[in-house]
């Protein structure tokens, strides 16, 4: 067989980078960071501006709740700064084995394993269960995190359309005999839209089919349920056999992920989990911040009980301000709004930034489609609502 000739090897091996970040540029899909320079709250200053902010995924007000900064600076003056190393080799603290109860707690699972975010704990718990012989569904819409936890476990990798209940029965009746092992992977709360999974159906077909489901709770932990305890609750599927991944970095207003189920499974993590194994330690700081606001959760059920108001108090000025306004459906914090193009929103955000609005664009490849996406905080008055809804009237 005749050799194909080669091109000729580039003199310069990031040639490659200018062009490309000029595509991002054209397509406007560029981003960068903007600075905060306060405080986490309802406002925040945001390059020297201060805004009112629906951007922060702080969905309780307790990243910069004075019981957490205690907590934080007392693990800090007991333990120092960091945890030095893997859990399993000088990393672990008493601490971090009563943050994993007060989790099981809450979660009211035998167990529970932290991890040092929550980006971790997905991509740990996903390779560490399932293989090159076995298949993974996945919902079309999920984050970042169980997509790529998919593709580095070597599994078959199926995604079914968003919350496709049909398609997904349909991918497990003609594939799951293939395969030794099956794990449906979903978010219990969309992140970027703001609806549910319909988690008792997925469970009822995980019976089925006999196939695992992970859950990732990040955007419903302390959002959702009686108690708080997140999605799982709020469908009364607690006690059911499911994976519980979340993480400690939004409503619980810290750092870190979790994985809460059964003992064996959490055992069987300690012990496969990569990300979990070869990985510091969360910081004794931000186990004792978690930690801290788990307690508040338990004992504050107030501050989930204004969460709320407060989103009905927005949709409620919305249907009668700005009936036209395209929100996608929403059973949680979350409010989106669609927009025609990347561009477009672009605008709308530099003119609700402008006006004093903190709520970006969001953008593919994010999302499928752009967007405002508004994020409601227990902490948000009824002043800053108004003056969203204001806003809004004026550049919608």
């Amino acid at each position: 067989m005749k050799a194909i000739p080669h091109s000729p090897l580039p003199t310069d091996p990031y040639a490659w980078l200018e062009p490309s970040l000029a595509t991002i540029h054209r397509a406007d899909w560029y981003r960068s960071v903007q600075t905060i320079q306060s405080r986490p709250g309802a406002t925040v200053v945001l390059a020297g501006q201060e805004v009112i902010n629906f951007a922060s995924n702080d969905y309780l007000g307790l990243a910069g709740d004075q019981r957490l900064k205690a907590a934080a600076t007392a693990a800090i003056a007991e333990f120092g700064t960091g945890s030095t190393g893997s859990r399993l080799l000088t990393g672990h603290r008493e601490l971090h084995r009563d943050l994993e109860e007060a989790i099981a707690s809450i979660k009211q699972t035998e167990d529970a394993l932290v991890f040092s975010s929550g980006y971790l704990a997905n991509l740990g718990a996903i390779t560490a269960i399932v293989g090159k012989r076995d298949l993974i569904l996945s919902d079309q819409y999920n984050h970042s995190s169980l997509k790529n936890g998919a593709i580095l476990s070597g599994a078959a990798v199926m995604e079914y359309p968003h919350c496709d209940l049909a398609v997904l029965k349909t991918h497990l009746s003609q594939q799951r005999e293939n395969y030794r092992r099956c794990l449906i992977l979903t978010d219990s709360v969309f992140s970027m839209d703001g609806d549910l999974c319909p988690l008792p159906a997925l469970l009822d077909l995980a019976d089925e089919f006999s196939c695992m489901l992970l859950v990732d709770e990040a955007h419903a932990t302390g959002v959702l349920g009686k108690t708080g305890a997140g999605c799982v609750e709020h469908f009364g599927c607690t006690g059911k056999q499911l994976v519980q991944v979340g993480t400690l970095s939004k409503a619980l207003g810290s750092l870190g992920g979790y994985v809460a189920a059964s003992s064996a499974l959490i055992d069987f993590l300690r012990n496969r989990a990569s990300t979990w194994i070869y990985t510091t330690g969360l910081s004794p700081a931000d186990t004792a911040a978690a930690l801290a606001a788990i307690k508040i959760v338990q004992q504050e059920p107030q501050r989930r009980a204004q969460l709320w108001e407060n989103v009905d108090y927005l949709k409620n000025l919305l249907q009668q301000q700005l009936p036209n306004l395209k929100l996608l459906r929403s059973e949680s914090p979350i409010l989106c709004f669609q927009l025609p193009s990347a561009t477009d929103a672009l605008k709308a955000g530099k003119q609700l930034r402008d006006a004093g609005i903190f709520a970006p664009a969001i953008r593919p490849p994010t999302v499928p489609t752009s967007r405002i996406r508004i994020s409601l905080m227990a902490t948000h008055e009824a002043a800053h609502i108004e003056k969203l809804v204001a806003v809004l009237k004026d550049i919608c």
